[in-house]
């Protein structure tokens, strides 16, 4: 489509560039920007429109544009509006899903961007009504609908108003009242409470009281007495009766129509299919409550104007001004509008020209306008994802072994068969509270049976932890970044054990590929770093190789590590670690990819063409939140847009899409049936595909319960864990925040704390509330969790033979789990876990390992009214250890001994006393760490862990 200068309005320069919502209204036919002040407020007699500018975790920038259409709005401004909607796309590179919105009849999209609501005022500019500006309050009366946005509109101030099916907002000079009708649903007075705060706040500054009347009540309080005064006395209500709102075009087939020179010509055609659509030309699909307008590549921007002007007379002409006109761009076609024909074919993302984009953005920058964010698309990001999870915790992995489950010995823990199933639990330290995380794993090779049977077992573990623990489900080759945080070194062997596979095998005559230590086995490498790196035994043959990864090969007494030309450095390291598990105290022959020795390939069975691309792996893609409803096994969702904490509602399940990953998020008033379904909800959600976004069937699905949230599902929101902690129904909850100004009243758990630093929990914090420090109470149970710590690393290189690697990563260790948190509450949830968790197979106690004591800064005199809490305090402080420092953070010297360099080395004939043998680095002087790393102590906390052990292992630190 080409842009010509002609075609573009002044005010839409520069428009689009950042993330955010614009709003312009409709004056003497022209778009006039309104300020940011202003956003929300509509006026009766006016055409607006809105562009929402959202930025995509790719970096692109998605458009979505509204044109809103005052009930009092003149048809000219109207089409006025409609078309300059069409141009502002055309600036933004033509893309933007159009949307028309009629008041009263908005999209729950477009009424997202204003939550609570929006309350039109009657008046308007370009209509040419004035604002009506109100000297003293006038009693008015709302009606209320939506579970997920709320649709308010002013209604009569007269009984007759009234119904038992909807909420009704009695705004008066000194009172708001809520009227529920005994039909509504909890969720919808929760979401009318939201309105009545905005009322409260817009239009009595803050400052009147709040009342909630309970249909049915009659006069059983003087609250509802007053209410019901307003309409002389009560009368029993109507029923509500059938009006035009009220009325909809669901009944009115689908049909498809193509726009000649203005006019809507019907297509005829047995069934929808996209076949159908020409790129030339512009068409209308009538699905009755929306008309959608599809625009080919190739329009011009009179034709799409024209298409536009089409679908507004040909509502007029249906006499159904009220329904939604929605217009998509070919290519950028919206999941809806697709799930309407019958084929449409799953394609890959298709690269668009960006020559409209390219040209419209040339034109601007001759005007002096900033262009950045309409030339191209920000870069994506690269970085790794993290895991929002801590990683000391405790861990125990059971192999299913038909009905049963076999508790793994510690040094197997992170060794799994292909051919297997696996439960795994996990306690750790959360960011208020101990949380755990119970998942089921399941080979390639395993059997249906023994995942049913993992599945059933993990899910009465759950029930025994009355629900307060996470679930993930996994499948191998689909593992997300958390699971490998969780097992760190990660191993999967080809075959099975389990008398289900084996059972398998024989039925079909397949031979038994199990792995044997001195038959031929290929692994191939992968991982970010040591706390994140697996092998993956793969067919024994050249073509499992791949230029992108690292391979370890055995076949008898020999080993071999053959290293891809297009590998780092990094993953090269992950090879000599990796060797430590498969082939310890053997060293391996070096292979760099085109210089194999013959021997190298005469094992493998002969050369042969491979790949060298990285295998792909699902990206977390822009969330997306969805309200279910399952009923007789059949999922129906509504997607709830630029969604928030308070979208999650206590009476219901909900999910958000991620792509990569499924959560299912269960509210604590869902009954317990459905409760215990939540598994099966996500897994018809990811069958289902609602998206149409290719998602996996072995997709990693989560369970989430109200109250036990953990960081990898509260990063989506900006989260107030108390919010989640309130007793009682939405409604009750909402009530609670309202009538004690906007804050939610504690209850025994406590606030959620910035995620920086998994910090103790000593009692003498519960206390005194203080600033917490990077140290853990020095207690005989309170060690690192997993071996696999710098501080096992460390003491255990003191044993290490001499020859050996000194890349060595010893396995995980099982240990005692952390000691209960300050709060009472915390205390006895967790008290609750450990005893019920009591009843499953526990590993051996590992004897504990010493810990150097390291003496605090002295604290401050403090009054005498305090001395013996203080002494108190002081003696425990003493008794202190530091934890790790974690990766972006510096230690402060303060307090600490420094020690030259070469008392501080590992091999030090007169070592340095009383230091954390963890943080040797920590003791140099500024200057001499410097001198030592390159780099202050700053810079080398910025470093990756992985990176900051190696440079402390050159020196001798580590």
């Amino acid at each position: 489509m080409s842009v010509s200068m002609r075609d573009l309005d002044p005010a839409f320069q520069g428009a689009g560039q950042k993330a955010g919502i614009e709003v312009w209204r409709i004056e003497n036919f022209k778009p006039v920007p309104i300020p940011q002040s202003s956003y929300g407020k509509f006026f009766t007699g006016d055409s607006y429109v809105i562009l929402k500018t959202i930025a995509l975790k790719s970096g692109a920038l998605r458009h979505d544009i509204h044109y809103w259409l005052g009930k009092d709005t003149s048809q000219d401004e109207a089409g006025a509006a409609a078309l300059k909607t069409v141009e502002l796309d055309a600036a933004l590179g033509g893309r933007a899903v159009q949307y028309r919105e009629v008041q009263g009849h908005e999209t729950e999209r477009f009424l997202s961007y204003f939550k609570p609501c929006i309350i039109p005022q009657e008046g308007g500019t370009a209509s040419g009504f004035k604002h009506v500006e109100s000297e003293e309050h006038k009693i008015r009366m709302f009606t209320c609908q939506g579970k997920h946005v709320v649709h308010v509109k002013e209604v009569s101030f007269a009984r007759s108003s009234l119904n038992h099916d909807d909420i009704f907002i009695l705004d008066t000079a000194n009172k708001i009242f809520q009227f529920n009708g005994s039909n509504s649903s909890i969720q919808e007075r929760a979401k009318a409470l939201e309105v009545v705060q905005h009322i409260k706040d817009t239009y009595h500054d803050g400052k009147c009281d709040i009342a909630t009347v309970e249909d049915g009540k009659l006069m059983s309080d003087a609250e509802t007495g007053e209410f019901w005064g307003f309409f002389g006395g009560f009368a029993p209500l109507p029923r509500k009766t059938a009006t035009e709102d009220t009325k909809t075009a669901d009944a009115i087939p689908t049909q498809l129509f193509c726009c000649e020179k203005g006019q809507a010509e019907p297509v005829a055609a047995d069934s929808l299919t996209k076949e159908l659509l020409d790129t030339n030309k512009c068409y209308l699909l009538d699905c009755g409550p929306e008309i959608y307008v599809w625009m080919g590549r190739s329009t011009s921007l009179d034709e799409r104007k024209a298409a536009s002007g089409a679908a507004e007379e040909y509502l007029r002409s249906q006499d159904r001004l009220k329904s939604h006109i929605i217009r998509v761009i070919e290519n950028f076609e919206t999941v809806t509008f697709r799930s309407k024909f019958d084929s449409w074919p799953q394609s890959a993302e298709v690269a668009v020209s960006e020559d409209g984009r390219g040209k419209v953005a040339a034109l601007l920058k001759r005007q002096g306008v900033n262009v950045r964010g309409l030339l191209k698309a920000a870069p994506a990001n690269k970085e790794e994802p993290q895991p929002y999870i801590d990683c000391t915790g405790i861990l125990q992995v059971w192999r299913v072994n038909g009905q049963d489950k076999i508790l793994l010995p510690v040094p197997d823990q992170s060794k799994f068969y292909s051919g297997e199933c696996y439960i795994f639990q996990y306690n750790y330290p959360g960011e208020d509270q101990d949380e755990c995380l119970i998942g089921t794993w399941f080979g390639k090779q395993s059997v249906e049976e023994e995942r049913n049977s993992a599945t059933s077992q993990a899910n009465k573990m759950i029930e025994s932890l009355k629900f307060m623990a996470a679930q993930l489900q996994v499948y191998e080759g689909s593992e997300p970044i958390l699971f490998f945080a969780i097992f760190q070194s990660f191993l999967v062997l080809k075959g099975g054990l389990s008398d289900g596979y084996k059972n398998f095998i024989s039925g079909k005559e397949l031979p038994d590929d199990t792995y044997k230590e001195d038959e031929i086995a290929l692994f191939r490498v992968q991982g970010s770093g040591p706390e994140n790196m697996q092998a993956i035994q793969v067919e024994a043959v050249a073509s499992s190789l791949n230029s992108s990864y690292c391979y370890i090969m055995h076949s008898g007494s020999l080993v071999f590590s053959w290293i891809g030309n297009l590998t780092t450095p990094e993953v090269q390291e992950l090879v000599e670690r990796q060797l430590d598990v498969i082939k310890p105290n053997m060293q391996s022959k070096l292979q760099k990819e085109g210089s194999e020795s013959e021997q190298f390939w005469e094992i493998l069975g002969g050369k042969s063409e491979y790949p060298s691309q990285k295998i792909a792996r699902d990206a977390e893609s822009d969330p997306h939140l969805f309200s279910c409803t399952f009923l007789k096994g059949d999922l129906k969702v509504t997607e709830i847009y630029n969604f928030n904490q308070d979208d999650l509602m206590t009476e219901d399940i909900f999910i958000l899409d991620c792509h990569s990953s499924i959560f299912v998020w269960v509210g604590q008033q869902v009954d317990q049936k459905l409760k215990a379904q939540a598994l099966v909800i996500g897994e018809k959600f990811v069958k289902h595909d609602f998206l149409l976004e290719k998602l996996s069937l072995q997709t990693p699905i989560y369970i989430i319960m109200e109250g036990s949230e953990p960081q990898f599902f509260t990063r989506f929101f900006t989260w107030d864990s108390t919010k989640s902690a309130m007793h009682g129904n939405s409604f009750q909850r909402k009530l609670s925040i309202l009538k004690n100004g906007g804050r939610p009243t504690l209850t025994n758990k406590p606030k959620r704390r910035t995620p920086v630093a998994h910090v103790g929990r000593s009692t003498v914090a519960a206390e005194k509330p203080q600033q917490r420090s990077r140290s853990v109470s020095f207690s005989p149970d309170r060690v690192r969790v997993r071996g696999r710590s710098p501080a096992f690393n460390a003491l255990a290189s003191t044993f290490e033979n001499a020859n050996a690697r000194n890349l060595s990563t010893p396995p995980p260790q099982g240990r005692k789990p952390y000691p209960k948190s300050d709060s009472s509450s915390v205390a006895s949830r967790s008290t609750a876990i450990s005893s019920l968790t009591a009843t499953f197979e526990q590993p051996p106690r590992e004897p504990l390992m010493p810990r150097s004591i390291k003496p605090r800064p002295k604290s401050p005199p403090k009054s005498d009214s305090n001395s013996k809490e203080n002494t108190m305090s002081s003696k425990m402080e003493a008794l202190t250890i530091q934890e790790d420092v974690k990766e972006n953070e510096v230690e402060d010297e303060e307090g600490l001994t420094l020690y030259p360099y070469d008392r501080l080395i590992t091999a030090s004939t007169d070592p340095a006393a009383d230091i954390d043998v963890t943080k040797r680095e920590t003791y140099l002087s500024s200057a001499e760490f410097r001198e030592k790393f390159g780099m202050t102590k700053e810079a080398f906390y910025k470093l990756p862990k992985w990176k900051q052990n190696k440079l402390k292992m050159a020196l001798q630190l580590f």
